[in-house]
């Protein structure tokens, strides 16, 4: 069982850095598959992996963390990549105006975040860069998104059960 929660913890933590894989899905299909592993083990699992895998995206944004040096190099500027400057700097600017905004509001940016961690509308990828570009407080940032990634995953693990039953 310990291993099938660290692997529970390394795909969640997958998926939050890469998109392409959904933890949705692997959680669901885990305990169809093994309807003995227990519900809250595999929903903690998960929603301690999703927030391991964020965090690198909310300290970015917080600007406590920056990219290595080979994501950042200087090349000349053709047509197309002095185009998506000036798009990078249009959403830079709308970024900063959210930030100033959730700075002035932190319960609106405490709310968004919660709702998003419960249940992913708005992308908690998103929430997550929103709550590192307002300051939201380390502590706060991870409490709230483990309790809300854990209630959503132990309901998506629960389901495959609850389903067999409604069905049988």
């Amino acid at each position: 069982m310990i291993a099938t929660v660290l692997l529970t913890v390394a795909v969640a933590a997958g998926s939050a850095l890469l998109p392409l894989v959904s933890v949705e899905v692997f959680v669901v299909g885990l305990m169809a598959l093994h309807p003995a592993l227990p519900v809250l083990a595999i929903g903690a699992a998960a929603g301690i992996g999703q927030l391991l895998g964020k965090v690198p995206f909310f300290l970015a944004a917080r600007g406590s963390i920056r990219l290595p040096r080979l994501f950042r190099r200087e090349r000349p500027l053709s047509a197309r990549r002095h185009r998506m400057q000036l798009l990078r700097k249009r959403i830079r600017s709308a970024v900063d105006g959210v930030r100033e905004r959730c700075l002035q509001h932190p319960k609106w940016l405490f709310g968004s975040y919660a709702v998003s961690s419960v249940t992913g509308l708005p992308p908690l990828l998103a929430t997550t860069v929103l709550a590192g570009a307002g300051r939201m407080p380390v502590a706060l940032f991870l409490t709230t998104g483990i309790l809300g990634r854990t209630i959503r995953f132990t309901l998506l693990a629960a389901a495959p059960a609850l389903l067999a039953g409604w069905w049988s």
